[in-house]
């Protein structure tokens, strides 16, 4: 009997279809010789920091570093019942080999190893290694299963960015947050990410406009344009100055030029263009990839790979030919795909690129989720486009002499509009029209000029314009700019490259937002202002993206089996210790950096300082005074009303508060009153309600 453990239970649900087992039992499916059960994602994960003594329990500087000896594991808080089933199915005694089918990747990996050691297990295991979830894939890996220890180099390079991450992680976090007393998250790529934001918004805050000017020749169906002009009247006196001369074509070029179709889909690209087109955050596009490709409809989506492999021409020849079938902007059109233009096995590393797969034959587009068959639809017009024939068109640059200066015309005449056909059908169907990438694909044709031809005063005109500053971020470009951050310290070798992966960008974006230090103003991301004070208080080791360039060297250097993974793990440990050295006290002003900015919600009756909210109470700030309104006050609680910071902010303004459905104890009905401020002398404040003039309770 085999145990097959995979990721999550929709894929052992996959693997279960594929291989004919259909015992449904708690847990896990049994038949046909196999047992197949999951992981639920991350079961096991490294310990926090508290398992390794009570001195860690508390935030404090004295307690750092953290450098465990024995590394702890722990079985994540809800997935114990999930973790038992798999460790009692590894110990049944007809079970004679486990499979490890978690994702084909460095973290699916770590997931399968830390439940196999975590629950004791010592029976042999091999390794399912695939690409997509269609049954005959499955059963073709099943076919060609490896042996698991052949990829103990990759597990000990997914151990080691684990233990470094936690190292890094723990310690920074916890030094920089007792040096300032607020929780400040540290991480190796989430902090250089929250960087590039806090630089973006820097260039952008002090930018500073300026004008500048073109004149521009009119001459017959074209324009002509100057260099840029700084000066308005310099602008002016060159207008004037060609109107009372002759314009003369001094240089005409005709050059033929090539745009190649646009590579397939890795994850990060996908993440990027549906941001763009859809407005998708790069975490719902890895949801919804995900989501496609447990449903057979999309291949493995957390790559890095713009290509298939060498052997994939007629699966991806098939899978063009459904495309042109089921996509409606197809219909109709005649297409030749050039397949070759996709593959290149030396270009896919773990996974290849991204496309649909042959069950779409099977399935009812328009019966999908739209979010579901936004992304499906994207993944194919890829397909399409990158098999396409290129873009090619014919440049022409027109070179003018007039009044001592040269003005320039630009046009361009297509020759074959290759995939830039299919890209036009495609947007075509899209509710909302994406900003073009082609800058300037509207630019007027020019005329047949000749050499020496002359225009004698022509007219012109000055056009006035600003410099613009570079834009926020968006989850396009801050994807994008993570992908290249390092990259020039990066060995041309190494499997990942940039900050993050594509599978854990979405989840850096998502935490520093959660964080509190990023947040979305539409489509844009802005950095906080803790988010870029955090960022001025770290030391550049932290905030460049030279560290995760310098790690992934080494641990691509590991997966190969190049590299000592205890040596890699001395050096991290060594960087916590030296953190902690250097950061020992925070001095002046810079204390104050991370308090939060309270919202004073009126003044005290008492003795007129400002009155804040606090957890349970609306307090006076001034420590000498004894002024306080609990959120609990019995007054309130009797008349089941929450005690709002509305109503204790009209109170402290006019000693009186509109408040409705009010609750009677006598009738037992709710009304309308309005809460008085009935007594603050005293140790405890004192509160009336008038629900008509003649009558009140206490």
């Amino acid at each position: 009997m085999k145990l097959v453990i995979c990721e999550k239970p929709s894929v052992g649900a996959a693997v279960a279809a594929a291989l004919g087992v259909t015992g449904r039992k708690d847990g896990y499916i049994e038949g046909n010789g196999y047992l197949i059960s999951w992981c639920i994602g991350h079961l096991i994960q490294l310990s926090e920091a508290a398992a390794y003594g009570e001195q860690y329990k508390k935030w404090t500087y004295d307690s750092l570093p953290i450098l465990p000896q024995e590394w702890q594991y722990t079985v994540a808080a809800d997935k114990g019942k999930q973790f038992k089933i798999l460790k009692d199915l590894m110990r049944r005694a007809d079970v004679s080999e486990v499979v490890n089918a978690c994702d084909a990747g460095r973290e699916g990996e770590l997931i399968f190893r830390f439940v196999y050691h975590q629950a004791g297990c010592k029976k042999p295991f091999t390794r399912l290694w695939i690409s997509s979830m269609e049954n005959e894939a499955i059963r073709s890996g099943f076919d060609n299963l490896k042996d698991g220890r052949e990829y103990d180099a990759l597990y000990h390079s997914a151990l080691c960015r684990a233990k470094a991450d936690w190292l890094i992680g723990i310690n920074a976090t916890r030094l920089f947050s007792c040096l300032y007393g607020k929780t400040l998250n540290v991480g190796r790529v989430q902090t250089p990410t929250l960087k590039m934001l806090v630089d973006r918004d820097a260039a952008i805050m002090n930018f500073k406009k300026e004008k500048y000017y073109h004149v521009r020749l009119m001459l017959p169906g074209a324009e002509a344009a100057s260099a840029k002009i700084c000066a308005a009247d310099e602008a002016s006196e060159l207008k004037a100055a060609c109107e009372a001369s002759a314009a003369v074509c001094t240089s005409l070029t005709h050059e033929k030029k090539t745009v190649v179709p646009p590579k397939l889909f890795d994850l990060t690209s996908l993440q990027r263009e549906a941001n763009r087109i859809y407005g998708y955050t790069a975490k719902q596009t890895l949801d919804l990839a995900q989501t496609l490709y447990e449903k057979k409809l999309l291949t493995y989506p957390r790559t890095d790979s713009n290509y298939l492999t060498d052997d994939m021409g007629d699966t991806a020849a098939g899978i063009i030919e459904l495309l042109c079938g089921k996509l409606p902007f197809m219909a109709g059109v005649s297409f030749t795909p050039e397949v070759s233009r996709v593959l290149n096995s030396k270009k896919v590393s773990d996974h290849h690129a991204i496309i649909p797969t042959m069950e779409l034959a099977k399935a009812d587009l328009a019966a999908l989720p739209e979010s579901e068959r936004n992304i499906l639809t994207l993944a194919g017009a890829r397909l399409l486009m990158a098999t396409a024939e290129p873009y090619s068109f014919e440049a022409v640059t027109a070179v003018f002499s007039c009044a001592d200066h040269e003005f320039t015309a630009k046009g361009k005449a297509v020759i074959a509009a290759g995939w830039k056909d299919m890209e036009h059908l495609y947007r075509a169907t899209l509710k909302k029209k994406p900003d073009s990438d082609d800058e300037n694909e509207l630019v007027l044709d020019v005329p047949d000029f000749s050499e020496g031809q002359t225009f004698e005063n022509p007219a012109a005109k000055v056009t006035e314009h600003d410099t613009t500053p570079p834009k926020p971020h968006n989850e396009a470009s801050l994807l994008s700019a993570m992908e290249r951050a390092g990259n020039e310290d990066t060995d041309p070798d190494a499997e990942r490259r940039g900050l993050g992966t594509p599978a854990t960008r979405a989840a850096v974006i998502e935490k520093l937002v959660k964080g509190g230090f990023v947040e979305r103003k539409g489509k844009q991301l802005l950095p906080t202002k803790d988010g870029t004070n955090l960022v001025c208080v770290l030391p550049d080791s932290l905030t460049s993206p030279q560290l995760t360039a310098a790690w992934e060297n080494n641990l691509t250097q590991i997966a190969k089996g190049n590299a000592d993974p205890a040596a890699f793990m001395q050096g991290i440990e060594a960087m916590a210790q030296e953190l902690v050295k250097t950061y020992a006290s925070v001095l002046g002003e810079k204390q104050e950096l991370f308090k939060t900015e309270k919202t004073e919600l009126g003044k005290c009756p008492r003795c007129k300082s400002p009155v804040y909210e606090g957890k349970k109470n609306y307090y006076c700030s001034n420590k000498e005074c004894s002024f306080t309104m609990w959120k609990n006050d019995r007054f309130f609680e009797e008349r089941k009303t929450v005690f709002t910071p509305k109503i204790a902010a009209a109170l402290l303004k006019s000693g009186k508060a509109k408040v409705k459905k009010l609750y009677s104890v006598k009738t037992g009905k709710t009304y309308d009153g309005t809460v008085l401020l009935a007594d603050t002398g005293g140790k405890y404040v004192n509160y009336k309600v008038t629900i008509s003039k003649d009558k009140e309770l206490e």
